[in-house]
């Protein structure tokens, strides 16, 4: 694992209450593609179904980091692509299982017309830094 300072909340910027605005890291990058609600085989997860979707992504998340040898707590950012902002309570509900509060990566959420598929409501990308 490598060091990370998270600074929630600098000097003359409004606190984050979801993120962290600030995280520095020394070590080795990893990033991780943008992952889509697919089970092993490549099917959808969770069709409709923002919870189920969000899920899924956050193990496929965890898969992917650990097969690069990192982990949630090595997470630097996340970037949220969602088709809809309504879908954020349930993404915040998943991330919650993985990342805990007090160790907020930085974060974006944006809202796009559609993703590659029109099932697929979210796709989640990381960056990770690990000890290098």
């Amino acid at each position: 694992m490598s060091e990370l300072t998270r600074i929630p909340a600098p000097d003359g910027v409004f606190p984050a209450a979801q993120y962290s605005h600030v995280v520095t890291a020394a070590g080795r990058l990893v990033a991780v593609s943008g992952q889509l609600a697919l089970d092993e085989r490549g099917g959808i997860v969770g069709e409709g179904d923002p919870a189920a979707q969000a899920r899924q992504v956050f193990e496929n998340l965890g898969r992917c980091l650990r097969a690069a040898g990192a982990g949630f707590d090595d997470v630097v950012k996340l970037t949220f692509f969602v088709t809809d902002m309504a879908h954020l309570p349930a993404i915040r509900a998943a991330r919650a299982a993985h990342l805990p509060d007090d160790r907020l990566p930085a974060i974006s959420a944006v809202q796009v017309a559609a993703l590659v598929r029109p099932e697929f409501l979210m796709e989640i990308e990381a960056w990770a830094v690990v000890a290098g």
